[in-house]
């Protein structure tokens, strides 16, 4: 037991001397205090050979003296109840725990242990205290419930809000009576994003409060979509230089809004250096640990931090809670008052004792913005209620003030217990209850620092959050106007690039965070409604978008029409064409009885102009928007339109051959070769008529919308239905055509004054020309050009025979009528039966 009793008196030499409680009472059961009266420690001097200087703390805290006599108000206001604890006084050991985890563990060691250093073989095991209510440093809460937790001792924190001190595994017996930061932070960031300010610097206490709050708020906030630009530490020890780096890489910063997520002495320590570099025009944020400090909100630091906006803890009113209930403190009173009870000293006013606290103005006095010293309250009332359960109070009858049974020794294993089970109401209506984390409901309010009408800064309620509803609806605004770091209504911008605008997407920027970006049209046929788009989104099939590329419009319908140019020009050569076959016919008719309309087959004649009328008319079905019986009318005119044109030039081009080729006379010719011709016309027209009519019974065409070619318009056009009822349709053309070449080939050597074959011989060849020549131009013609392309190859054929084999006939009929004479027509070997 040597070596052990020579490690704890080490341990016992680096705390310091044990202290007494800073304020005391005795009682049946015991509640514990840790609260830094004290923010400051004295420095002291570190020697290896000899033993360390008691710690020495300074500078009065009213803040947290305040949080000390609210406990003490509490434990009174529930001795003096005849309801709760009826019979059994609360004593209390308060301990100033300096605001340092070192502090903070000598507190611990003195609630636990009490003030007697003693070094035995055995102790009782039993501490001093039956709960603890502190303390205000997540850091130093951290230490205090560790050594409690090894006893199993309750921790109830009003002020600590480390989301790691919600692990049950490592802090089995800690309670809070304020909200974990692990909602805080995502309350933060909620509130950035609903502001809009995507670009945001950071600053945080160097301890477990801010950097785990911090940590939590960085994750929540890349989630919402907020960048942090920068995220700098101080701590309380920081040194004046890296507070000064701290304050030049905020000024030097691009984002107007700064979260602050620093515990009082930090921000104190910061607000002094931003006052040396004038740093000003930020829109601070900050967190519950300062958002509602009275000392901060002063003209000193107003052009600072006016306008900020927070979450703070719910503002609540302690009834008869307002002048101090105890006196002991010399310090307090001579820190407050600015005098000195010792009457040497002469550059300092001498205490009377009558001073007036009720004339001061400080966070002590400030009984207004009674925020976290409620959350101490609640934990007084906690433990009251948790022993009231557990000493099984009022069981023995139903009398209000029946007695409680107390017991020698409580185990500390049962408070906990009992303090996990409790739910209960203040006087004020509020719930109190703690989860199986320890944590109670967690409900904030939303300030802003404005100013009132005396020119004082007052903390405004605008907003409010409540993590138990649904997830989403957390963040309320109550519609009061927000004061901003402006001094004006007009909500700051901090963004690491401009916004951009529906038509626009955002194209991040090689190593910069996903919110400094730069903006990109969308492209063609992509469009994007909203501001600040991560990506354009594709229309629908039959639309397009705009010029601004912010709206899907419907697809331009493209085909060929009669107003437009083109088609007005096809349908002009058209009717023209038309027109002229029809005059041809006129004058055919009129010179019907000469012989040179005799010598041509005048019925032939008449029936090929009939056929290249109706080639002319028929490519007007191939101009209009297509429909269904427009698609399958101009392919099926077509064939059979051209099937007749071509077996009545090939007819003729027969009868030629026979005449003029035969060995016997004329008159001995069968006189049934008419009816030969028309079984020739009609069985070569027949043909094309039967393979129409299956194309049409199988796979007829149809009108079709083409996307696929031009995506920014539909191209209305005539589906083939099957396109091998369509090139048989061409081919059976092309075949008549090429049969016709070969018969007028032949004849091309008869006598000249008669020599129609070299005419059928060159309409032949320009009609092969066109149709040769259409294939490649129809394959490849886009929308409605190949429409024209067909139209021109109808054109230009029906033009090429309607010339070639009439015009030579026209030009004696009415030009040359000398030549109209059967002796010239018959010539010296021709046999003139034939006429």
């Amino acid at each position: 037991m040597g070596i052990l009793a020579e490690e704890e008196t080490a341990i016992c030499e680096l705390l310091g001397s044990p202290e007494l409680p800073l304020l005391s009472k005795s009682g049946d059961i015991f509640i514990g205090g840790a609260f830094s009266v004290h923010s400051q420690m004295a420095a002291s001097s570190l020697s290896l050979s000899d033993a360390p200087d008691p710690l020495i703390c300074t500078r009065v805290n009213f803040r947290e003296f305040r949080f000390a006599q609210t406990m003490i108000f509490a434990i009174e206001e529930i001795n003096n109840s005849s309801s709760l604890l009826p019979n059994i006084s609360i004593g209390y050991k308060i301990f100033d725990s300096c605001g340092s985890t070192l502090p903070s563990t000598r507190a611990a060691m003195g609630l636990i242990n009490g003030q007697e250093r003693t070094f035995g073989n055995t102790c009782s095991g039993h501490s001093t205290v039956h709960a603890i209510v502190g303390t205000s440093e997540s850091s130093s809460t951290i230490v205090l419930s560790q050594i409690a937790g090894v006893f199993q001792i309750p921790v109830i924190s009003h002020f600590s809000t480390c989301a790691c001190l919600s692990n049950r595994k490592e802090h089995p017996s800690f309670f809070r009576t304020i909200p974990s930061d692990y909602y805080q932070s995502r309350a933060l960031a909620q509130l950035v994003k609903y502001f809009g300010w995507t670009w945001v610097g950071a600053v945080r206490s160097d301890n477990d409060y801010g950097n785990n709050g911090m940590a939590t708020f960085i994750e929540a906030a890349t989630k919402e979509g907020v960048c942090v630009e920068y995220s700098e530490a101080i701590a309380r020890t920081a040194s004046k230089e890296q507070v000064e780096r701290v304050v030049r890489v905020i000024s030097r910063g691009s984002a107007k809004v700064l979260v602050a997520f620093l515990a009082q002495n930090e921000i104190d320590i910061l607000l002094e250096e931003a006052l040396s570099q004038n740093l000003t025009g930020l829109q601070w944020v900050g967190s519950e640990s300062w958002i509602t400090a009275h000392h901060l909100a002063t003209m000193k630091y107003s052009g600072i931090l006016y306008g900020s906006i927070g979450f703070a803890i719910k503002k609540a009113k302690i009834v008869g809670f307002q002048d101090p209930q105890n006196h002991i403190l010399k310090e307090f009173w001579e820190e407050t008052f600015g005098c000195s009870f010792q009457s040497s000293l002469q550059e300092t006013k001498q205490c009377s004792g009558s001073e007036r606290l009720r004339d001061i103005k400080n966070p002590f006095t400030d009984v207004s913005e009674l925020r976290i010293s409620n959350n101490v309250y609640k934990a007084v009332y906690a433990v009251a209620h948790a022993m009231h359960s557990m000493l099984k109070c009022g069981e023995n009858n139903e009398a209000v003030n029946a007695s409680c049974t107390l017991k020698s020794i409580l185990q500390p294993k049962e408070v906990v217990k009992h303090i996990q089970d409790v739910n209960f109401s203040l006087k004020s209506g509020e719930k109190v209850y703690f989860d199986e984390r320890g944590d109670p409901a967690a409900t904030y309010q939303l300030v802003n620092w404005q100013r009132n009408p005396a020119g004082d800064i007052v903390f405004v309620v605008v907003g409010s959050y409540d993590a138990s509803l649904q997830s989403g609806k957390e963040f309320t605004m109550n519609g009061l106007n927000i004061t901003w770091v402006t001094e004006s209504f007009e909500r700051p911008v901090s963004v690491c690039s401009e916004s951009c605008p529906p038509g626009f997407r955002q194209a991040m920027i090689k190593g910069k965070p996903i919110c400094c970006f730069t903006c990109i049209n969308c492209a063609v046929g992509e469009i994007s409604n909203s501001t600040n788009s991560a990506e354009c989104s594709p229309c629908p099939l039959e639309y397009w978008s705009n010029e601004d590329h912010n709206k899907c419009v419907p697809k331009v319908l493209e085909f060929l029409s009669y107003e437009e140019t083109m088609g007005t020009l096809l349908t002009a050569f058209s009717l023209f064409g038309a027109g002229l076959t029809l005059v041809v016919s006129f004058v055919f008719f009129w010179f019907r009885h000469t012989p040179l309309v005799k010598a041509s087959n005048s019925e032939l004649s008449f029936l090929l102009l009939f056929s290249l009328t109706l080639c002319f008319l028929c490519s007007l079905t191939f101009i209009g928007r297509p429909t269904d019986w427009s698609c399958m009318l101009r392919h099926v005119a077509f064939g059979i339109t051209f099937a007749l044109c071509i077996s009545c030039i090939l007819t003729k081009t027969i009868t030629v051959v026979i005449a003029f080729k035969a060995r016997t006379p004329v008159n001995t010719v069968p006189q049934c070769l008419a009816s030969y011709q028309r079984m020739g016309v009609v069985g070569g027209t027949f043909l094309q008529v039967l393979v129409c009519v299956v194309w049409l019974a199988l796979a007829p065409p149809f009108p079709h919308k083409n996307t696929m070619y031009a995506a920014e318009r539909i191209i209305l056009e005539c589906n083939l239905g099957s396109s091998i009822g369509f090139w048989v349709v061409l081919g059976y053309i092309g075949l008549l055509a090429v049969l016709c070449l070969i018969l007028a080939f032949l004849a091309r050597k008869l006598p000249d004054n008669f020599n129609e074959a070299k005419f059928i011989t060159f309409s032949m060849l320009i009609f092969s020309a066109v149709w040769v020549t259409f294939i490649p131009a129809y394959v490849s013609s886009p929308g409605k050009f190949t429409v024209a392309v067909e139209i021109f190859a109808i054109l230009a054929s029906s033009f090429g025979l309607l010339f070639c084999i009439f015009a030579p006939k026209c030009y004696i009929l009415l030009l040359k009528p000398e030549r109209n004479t059967k002796s010239h027509m018959m010539g010296r070997d021709l046999h003139d039966s034939y006429l």
